[in-house]
Order: structure tokens, then C-alpha cells, then sequence
């Protein structure tokens, strides 16, 4: 397993994280329904989106999954944020980054990852709206497209969230 390389504006992205004033926050249904049409959409059993602390991910909505959170050294989604395009990993079984991963090796069995990374408009990036499959898939241009626009409506929430906070 490898663990994901810190952005380099990591501090600038925790502040950035921090400001949103989301993390341990109960869930939301408008985060919901995004993550639910993203597992319907793409015929997955996890979706997540994801919030990437300094030590740990934590899950402001998931589908399929019980966790709330797991240690960023293990996460998928830590690998996405340092990404300006969505990460794929077609078959974690055959990617040296995730192939004995705990997450892939045990619960919940990823094989399948595609993570959009929630960039704010200041440019960091705090999470993602991420899928997840138990079997290798292919992901296409059309796919990466449609979880994109999933993403900037998940983005849109966190700072209609933020204008409501403020």
C-alpha cells in the first residue's frame, strides 16, 4: 500500500476544510440524495462523499457503507485530492497503490474507485464525491463527466451551507 503524498498547499486546504464548518456535523438529505442518485446512476453499492481531515476521512453522506470515517493513511479519496482530474482506479487488485490496501483486502472489499475531487472556487481541495464497486469496472469519458457535474452539486451544497452558517 501507498500512502498518498500531502498537496502541496496542505495547510491552506485544512484551513480551507475547517472553514466550512462540516466535519462531525449530523447528515444532511441534500447530501444524500447526491451520493444516492450517484450509487443508482453509475449501478454501484457505495458512494460517498468525503471530507479529507488532516489525519482521517470522514463521510458527510454515505451510501452502502456504515462508516463514518476511516484513517486517511488507508483512503482512496487521500490519493484523489492531490489529482486535478478524477482519480479512477479500475481494479485496486492490480493497482500497486491499493492492491493490499485494508480497505480492498477487507470490509468493504473495493475493487472498483472513482473519486471527484471537491474543489472550491479558491482552489483547494477538501474531499470528494466518490464510487465504489466490490467487482473491476471501466470508466469512461461519460462517466467521468456525469460524476463531475454530482460533484459540483455537492460542491454548490457545502457553500450554500457556508452562506447559511454566515
Amino acid at each position: 500500500m501507498t500512502a498518498a503524498p500531502l498537496p502541496r498547499n496542505e495547510a491552506k486546504r485544512l484551513d480551507a476544510l475547517r472553514s466550512l464548518l462540516i466535519l462531525d456535523t449530523p447528515p444532511e438529505e441534500r447530501f444524500d440524495r447526491i451520493s444516492a442518485f450517484a450509487a443508482k446512476e453509475f449501478d454501484v453499492p457505495i458512494a460517498l462523499v468525503s471530507m479529507v481531515d488532516r489525519d482521517r476521512q470522514w463521510f458527510k453522506s454515505t451510501i452502502g457503507i456504515e462508516m463514518c470515517e476511516t484513517p486517511r493513511d488507508v483512503s482512496f479519496c487521500a490519493h484523489a485530492i492531490t489529482k486535478s482530474a478524477t482519480l479512477v482506479v479500475p481494479d485496486a487488485l492490480r493497482d500497486p497503490r491499493f492492491v493490499d490496501n485494508p480497505l480492498v483486502v477487507g470490509h468493504p472489499y473495493i475493487r472498483f474507485y472513482a473519486g471527484a475531487g471537491l474543489r472550491l472556487p479558491y482552489g483547494q481541495v477538501v474531499g470528494t464525491l466518490c464510487i465504489m464497486d466490490r467487482r473491476p469496472r471501466e470508466f469512461d469519458k461519460l462517466d467521468v463527466a456525469i460524476l463531475g457535474g454530482l460533484r459540483d452539486l455537492v460542491v454548490d451544497e457545502l457553500f450554500r451551507r457556508e452562506e447559511a452558517v454566515a
